[in-house]
Order: C-alpha cells, then structure tokens, then sequence
C-alpha cells in the first residue's frame, strides 16, 4: 500500500522524513508569491481556499494548486521550523531586496523544515565539496536515501524514491548548491553578507551566541566551516551589519537591531542603531 506524502515518514534523531519532495523542490517562485500574498488577519483555511478557488498560482488542475499548499507551503512556512517563518522572508519580500539576498534565506527556512534535504547536504554534499569528485549523481542520491529508510525500517517504493530524489536535487540546483541539468555537480556557493547577517541573527534569536554561533551547524548548509564564517562576521562588521570581535576562543556579536523587522531594515540599508 502506497501513503500519501503526509503519512509517510520516517524518525531518526528526532527528526521526520517525509516523501515531500517528490510534490517539488524549491519551488521558489511559488513561495515567494504566497509569501507575499499571506497575512495574520484572514484565517489559513480560508486563505487556501481562496488560493486554489482564485488559482492565483496559475495551476493547471486544482488539485496541483492544492499540493503546492499542503506539501510545500504549509510544512516550510507556516508549520516548519521556525514556525510562521514566511514573516521572516516577508521583511525582506516588502523591502524589496534582490532575489540574490532572498534566495539563502529560503533555502535556509526550507532545509531546516525539510530534514530529508538539511541530512542530505550534511551527509553527502558537504564531503563532497572537499573531495576532487564534485558530482552528484541520481543513483548514489538514491541509494542514500535508502539506506536512511533503512536505518529507521522504513519503507517507500522505488518509485517514490526516485521522485523524492529527483525532487531533492532540483530544488539544491535552484538554491544555487549544485549546477547542470542532468549531470549535477557542486557549484561554487556565493552567501551575500547581507543574507548572512540575516540569518544569523534568526539563528541569535533561537537562541546561540559567541562561539556557539559560529560552529552552529546550519552554516554547513552553505558549506562553510567555521573560519569562513568568522570570516563573514568580520565582513559584516566592516559593512556595519553587526559588531564582531574575538580574542582566542572569545566571540562577541552584537546586533544592531533589537528584533527581526530591525534586523531587515539593517540589511536594507535603512537605519542602524548603535548595538
């Protein structure tokens, strides 16, 4: 018996691997048109209706308008983690900054509400990027993600395998991690400061700081190790989008925004304040 993407999931530390990813990658220009459009004042039931009723995404069937929905925005931006996180991309969406500066912070909000994806370039992309092989190849994802089922004695058929595959690897091509068509390799990842300001103040305000910011584990997602990072502190110093020093093993970051709306208008070059 075939689940839908929704019941089918596995546990592993945690964490819930679902078949999402085979309803569609990053799917960005969906997102950041729902993004855009999603407001506190109406409730989420009768703003989906409106969505699949009006078809505003310009689906073919409504029923694809729907999966859009249920399987991508919904887990991603409403219900991920964060949670309500397309508010965090929705600053940065009114203050109309480039798709350059957006795009990290997307896909961040993406991988850590898609753990399949977040597992996948810890597991696999980053060694990779060290190595002199820098291709990702179709059978070596899927042989992955299987074993990842097996791990946790689940089970999904080849079919779904495949399709969750490809899913996965179309939406790091449009995330900008990998590059080419049918033949995916690793691609050079550019983070803007700006995005890496952004985000790691999100990361400030869920809690880590000094050091623990610095070796947080979802700069991996950009294949960075921690002395690149410090790097980008230091950087973002200079463009004064923080305050960054360190002494030994002594990091002190400081913002100059007191909450995320601040935060956005720091890095739109609107006002800063002292830290």
């Amino acid at each position: 018996m075939t689940l839908s993407p929704r019941q089918e999931n596995a546990k592993n530390n945690g964490k819930i691997y679902t078949s999402r990813l085979q309803k569609g990658g990053a799917v960005l220009d969906d997102m950041r048109f729902l993004v855009r459009s999603w407001n506190d004042e109406a409730p989420w039931d009768e703003q989906r209706q409106r969505m699949i009723l009006e078809n505003v995404l310009g689906k073919k069937t409504r029923s694809r308008a729907l999966d859009v929905y249920q399987d991508l925005f919904l887990p991603r931006f409403l219900k991920g983690n964060p949670e309500s996180a397309w508010k965090i991309v929705r600053l940065l969406e009114d203050r109309n900054l480039p798709v350059e500066i957006l795009r990290p912070v997307y896909y961040w909000i993406t991988a850590r509400s898609e753990p399949l994806l977040y597992d996948f370039v810890l597991d696999e992309i980053v060694p990779r990027s060290k190595g002199h092989d820098i291709s990702v190849r179709m059978d070596e994802t899927i042989g992955w993600i299987r074993r990842k089922l097996s791990e946790v004695g689940r089970f999904w058929s080849d079919a779904v395998i495949l399709r969750v595959a490809q899913g996965l690897l179309a939406a790091l091509r449009d995330f900008g991690l990998l590059e080419g068509s049918s033949k995916k390799r690793i691609a050079p990842v550019y983070l803007p400061v700006e995005a890496f300001s952004y985000i790691a103040f999100l990361l400030y305000d869920l809690g880590s700081s000094g050091e623990s910011l610095i070796v947080h584990p979802d700069w991996r997602l950009f294949l960075m190790s921690p002395p690149v990072v410090e790097r980008l502190f230091l950087d973002a110093h200079q463009n004064k989008l923080l305050t960054y020093q360190a002494a030994g093993k002594i990091h002190r970051i400081e913002f100059y925004a007191n909450n995320l709306e601040e935060m956005a208008n720091v890095i739109s070059g609107r006002t800063v304040k002292n830290p």
